[in-house]
């Protein structure tokens, strides 16, 4: 059996193009104090301290090497391993770190679910915008004649479920 040098081409599909989706910017500070509280988690004020020493003599090495001077993540987790270790200095002997009972990181969860529920009635608001805008073109009868924007998925979706409901409540 002989088979031809090179292969022969096959007609390939295209690959379906990638669509970026936005990504939230890296934060290395955040990162580091997730992790030195994703450590703590569970330890005594007598292991936080040694994680504390070992914090500070990671810092006094880092202090030495020139790439590390832009570095925010390794003072973060010091910080960050100083703070719980005062939060424990003040606790009842035996405390040991529990990330329920840290008011520090509880602000931060509900400030992120602030922020999530703001930008979920912020596209709501868009949708419903681009909605009264598509009404507005459609009642001059110039609908046809628009551009479809970005995102009027949505504004369908949006107006199918406003019609099935207008027709819901005008048949009781």
């Amino acid at each position: 059996m002989t088979t031809s040098w090179p292969p022969q081409r096959t007609a390939r599909r295209p690959l379906a193009p990638r669509v970026a989706t936005p990504r939230e910017p890296v934060d290395p500070a955040r990162i580091g104090r997730r992790v030195v509280r994703r450590r703590a988690k569970g330890m005594d004020a007598g292991a936080v301290a040694a994680a504390l020493e070992d914090a500070r003599f990671d810092a006094r090495q880092d202090s030495r090497h020139e790439d590390l001077a832009n570095d925010v993540r390794g003072p973060a987790e010091l910080a960050e391993w100083e703070r719980i270790a005062q939060l424990l200095a003040d606790a009842a002997p035996g405390t040991v770190y529990d990330l329920d009972t840290d008011d520090v990181v509880q602000a931060e969860l509900d400030a992120a679910a602030a922020a999530v529920r703001e930008a979920e009635l912020r596209e709501a608001a868009r949708i419903a915008a681009r909605a009264d805008e598509v009404q507005a073109l459609c009642e001059l009868g110039t609908l046809e004649q628009t551009e479809p924007r970005t995102g009027d998925e949505a504004v369908r979706d949006w107006w199918r479920y406003r019609i099935g409901t207008t027709r819901i409540s005008a048949a009781r």
